[in-house]
């Protein structure tokens, strides 16, 4: 079954759901599980520098034998290289390893420091054919607030936290109103129990004979949101991509919709985020 794809505000058509390879490490593991996951059908792979498995991620697409133009690739890029010259060296340092000639979707990570002076580099990235798309993650309203409108050119997408109990309305509006996608990390809450259990996730999982997962991302698709769940798994790689033969009613999404906390994990908009993600580790140690 072909993937669906969702229209950016660019033109470009991206795969509404993609394979996350967040904390899967670079031993081998990531060109496994990446290689599996192309190998059942995922057609969207998300990396990034701070991961440290972009040769991995690059190997497993060459060595697919899928055409590269079936293969949509997003990586990010590292607060320690923002500002527009460090930008400009870090993409193509990004495009070397993971050996390809374009990514298709570039973020900035983690949207403290010189934000503006990495988002003209990765403008020119785009205009150089580089880049085919340009986002950010981890923005919050304040966030946009402070460095979208120095923007010439709009985000395509903000990739945050998101999932059936942190739903983020008030970001989603801001994006409404200038046609940027929300992607979801942690699409499944990281693992949250309470989440996978929640009665009304796992009613509807025993009434579509579905997982509670396939459930939260049936709601987080028919929501326009891009999913990447990430597991090293094979059976959850292949049921997290199954989750488009069924739909939910709209009684059933205003179900889950009333389970929002609004409440992450993560809160970018902490005091002491910057400098902790800052002097987290080095993304040039062994370059």
């Amino acid at each position: 079954m072909q993937t669906p794809t969702i229209k950016l505000n660019d033109g470009n058509e991206i795969p509404a759901i993609g394979f996350g390879t967040f904390q899967i490490p670079s031993d081998g593991s990531t060109y496994q599980a990446v290689k599996q996951a192309l190998a059942v059908g995922y057609r969207h792979i998300d990396t990034a520098v701070a991961y440290f498995n972009e040769a991995e991620v690059g190997q497993a697409i060459k060595d697919s034998g899928i055409p590269r133009a079936d293969i949509w690739v997003t990586s990010k890029l590292w607060l320690q290289d923002f500002g527009f010259e460090a930008a400009t060296k870090a993409i193509d340092l990004s495009l070397q390893k993971l050996g390809l000639d374009y990514i298709d979707l570039y973020l900035i990570h983690q949207p403290y420091g010189d934000v503006p002076g990495a988002w003209r580099a990765m403008e020119a990235a785009k205009q150089a054919g580089k880049i085919r798309s340009i986002g950010v993650s981890n923005m919050t309203p304040k966030i946009w607030a402070q460095f979208v409108p120095e923007f010439k050119t709009l985000p395509a997408v903000d990739q945050v936290e998101f999932n059936p109990y942190f739903q983020q309305h008030a970001l989603r509006a801001i994006l409404a109103e200038h046609e940027v996608k929300l992607e979801a990390w942690a699409p499944l809450g990281q693992g949250n129990q309470s989440l996978l259990n929640d009665p009304v996730i796992t009613s509807l999982a025993a009434k579509y004979g579905k997982n509670a997962g396939q459930v939260i991302l049936r709601f987080e698709n028919q929501e326009g949101i891009i999913v990447f769940p990430k597991s090293v798994h094979l059976e959850r790689i292949k049921s997290n991509l199954n989750s488009f033969d069924f739909e939910l009613t709209p009684a059933e999404m205003a179900q889950i919709r009333a389970l929002d906390k609004n409440q992450g994990r993560h809160d970018p908009d902490a005091p002491g985020v910057k400098d902790l993600l800052l002097n987290a580790f080095d993304v040039h140690a062994n370059d």
